[in-house]
């Protein structure tokens, strides 16, 4: 079922084409001036340029065939050529009809869904997650979300950092600590014992510790390259000592990523491609990809129209590390190869541009992804604090993730009480409340704005339940619920929608019918920002219209059953749109 901008869209592109003009110039969109018209077609102006006529002459032959449809209510012309539509309320409350039998709302699947990898994790093995983690985080699961909900084939990968010096540095500040381990033993030839001779808080504490011994001491840093490079090499008393800090790391992670209400399809790392690198570099090599410089393995990537310098991919260092390009091409070709994917969209902080630019042309390059398949990094801006500066603690350390999301929860604990929400709840019930309201609170002020974009988290702002927040949205999605269990419990039915009785409820309706396009737009742009515009304007139009009609004391008994199913409807469309931007809605505040 199309969208009724799109119904408007074909019902224009006809007339158009009936007044002898290209089609493309239909297109419809919202209305900038709704005191004119619901929607507008600013394609008179367009069509003008190309034809060599008058903008208002083209407007009023294509009115004239749009004043013929029964789907309009008015059709009227503005300044040099903009055409502004209406629909009758007729055609509204049957769009209305459609969306409320469609378990999908009116949001078609794709044509033609793709197979599509979404890369948005990026934590590192042996270390906890911080604040810098969070919007590769919330961003990539909503993207995944969306594009999995329209109708692709999606796997999210969280691409584990594992294989890099921090290993070699861990190895070697156990081995300080635990020298007598048997994995230190040049014989050891594994496999790993059952017992990790570290926990996570353990790896916590050391990898700051070996970190800071390293850059002090040349010869600690030197000792932890060795210890790199015989990892990679698949000395085995360091494997089975890494499969430790891996398996102990990963434990933690999915706790944190569940409390966060992330979910990965894949566990990969850097380590899962280890077993393809000797082949695609002896392959790189062979081919002519790959070139030797003072030392190392390059491959050069620039090209001829590149306005500033793009410096060689390396491959191999001198002493012959791999590094994280290496093991970037090798997890594109993973993702050929078993994953067959058509679209790759990597969700990775804006500074990683170049990095990935490197990479795409190098995959490119070497035919390790055709042309058929789609790279892209769907890059993201900073979150800073009030200061403006990256958010950290008030000490001014880098916040754990947990830390945050215990804040958030404590705030919206705080903001609960002070409005008398949740009084003689059940402990349990009130705590994950406030969890649900503090991640709501996180995640909206993050999605809000547009992923390229750095934003300033501000708690107090951010946690209000009023105005441009994540706790509005989850008000306004459960009192809704409330209307609905009290209207059960007082035996109401819903009933057909009617033809709107008030410009607040046919603002509602409007409102309604945009969903599907938000939808295509926010997996277009990989901007999960205009879902959350949708969402707050949604829940405005809808809290303009309830406070303005009480449903529950309507005392025509069809206007009633039918603001209940408009509630209905609403409800509906408000917690599609909240469980594709990650967030959950509790059953009652």
């Amino acid at each position: 079922m199309p969208s009724l901008r799109k119904r408007l869209t074909e019902i224009t592109s006809s007339a158009f084409e009936a007044s002898g003009f290209d089609a493309r110039y239909g297109d419809v969109i919202r209305s900038d001036r709704p005191d004119l018209g619901q929607f507008q077609c600013n394609g008179a102006l367009a069509a003008a340029k190309t034809y060599k006529s008058n903008p208002r002459k083209i407007a009023e032959s294509v009115a004239g065939h749009l004043r013929r449809e029964t789907t309009l209510e008015n059709v009227s012309i503005a300044g040099p050529g903009f055409i502004n539509l209406s629909v009758t309320d007729r055609a509204l409350t049957d769009q209305m009809a459609a969306m409320a039998a469609d378990e999908r709302l009116g949001a078609d699947r794709v044509a033609a869904p793709q197979k599509i990898v979404v890369d948005y994790g990026g934590p590192n093995v042996a270390k906890p997650m911080h604040v810098g983690h969070l919007r590769a985080a919330i961003i990539g699961e909503s993207i995944k979300r969306i594009a999995r909900f329209l109708g692709h084939d999606v796997l999210g990968d969280v691409h584990l950092g594992d294989w890099g010096l921090q290993m070699g540095m861990l190895i070697t500040e156990v081995q300080r600590r635990q020298p007598d381990l048997a994995y230190f033993d040049v014989d050891f030839t594994g496999p790993a014992l059952e017992d990790s001779p570290v926990s996570m808080s353990d790896l916590e504490e050391m990898y700051p510790a070996a970190s800071a011994r390293a850059q002090e001491d040349p010869a600690a840093m030197e000792a932890a390259r060795r210890a790199t490079f015989e990892l990679q090499q698949g000395r085995p008393g360091y494997r089975a000592l890494w499969s430790h800090f891996h398996d102990v790391s990963i434990a933690g992670l999915k706790a944190d990523y569940a409390q966060l209400g992330v979910e990965f399809d894949l566990w990969l790392g850097e380590s899962d491609t280890q077993d393809r690198l000797p082949s695609l570099i002896e392959r790189l090599r062979s081919e002519g990809h790959a070139r030797q410089s003072e030392g190392a393995l390059v491959m050069d990537v620039a090209l001829p129209e590149d306005k500033a310098d793009i410096p060689p991919l390396m491959l191999l260092k001198s002493d012959g590390a791999v590094l994280y390009g290496t093991t970037d091409l090798a997890t594109i070709a993973q993702r050929m190869d078993e994953l067959h994917a058509d679209s790759l969209i990597y969700v990775v902080d804006n500074r990683q541009a170049d990095h990935f630019r490197q990479v795409f042309r190098g995959a490119r390059k070497s035919g390790i992804a055709p042309a058929s398949v789609s790279l892209e990094h769907a890059g993201f801006g900073t979150m800073n604090g009030k200061d403006g500066k990256p958010f950290k603690t008030r000490a001014g350390g880098v916040m754990k993730l947990k830390d945050l999301m215990e804040l958030v929860t404590e705030r919206a604990a705080e903001r609960m009480a002070e409005v008398g929400m949740v009084k003689d709840y059940p402990e349990e019930e009130s705590s994950q409340i406030a969890r649900m309201v503090g991640l709501a609170t996180l995640k909206y002020a993050d999605l809000m704005n547009h992923r390229t974009k750095d934003y300033v988290f501000d708690l107090d702002r951010f946690s209000s339940f009023e105005g441009r927040t994540g706790p509005y949205l989850l008000y306004t999605a459960v009192r809704t619920k409330s209307i609905l269990r009290k209207a059960e419990e007082r035996g109401l039915q819903s009933g057909d929608i009617l033809p709107a009785a008030s410009g607040l409820e046919r603002d509602v309706m409007l409102k309604l019918t945009e969903l599907p396009d938000a939808l295509e737009l926010a997996f277009a742009g990989r901007a999960p920002n205009h879902l959350c515009e949708y969402g707050y304007a949604l829940a405005t139009a809808f809290n303009r219209f309830y406070h303005e009609h009480h449903v529950l004391r309507e005392e025509d008994a069809a206007r009633q059953a039918s603001w209940i199913a408009l509630s209905e409807l609403f409800l509906r469309a408000l917690c599609l749109t909240l469980e594709l931007l990650g967030i959950e809605v509790p059953e009652r505040m």
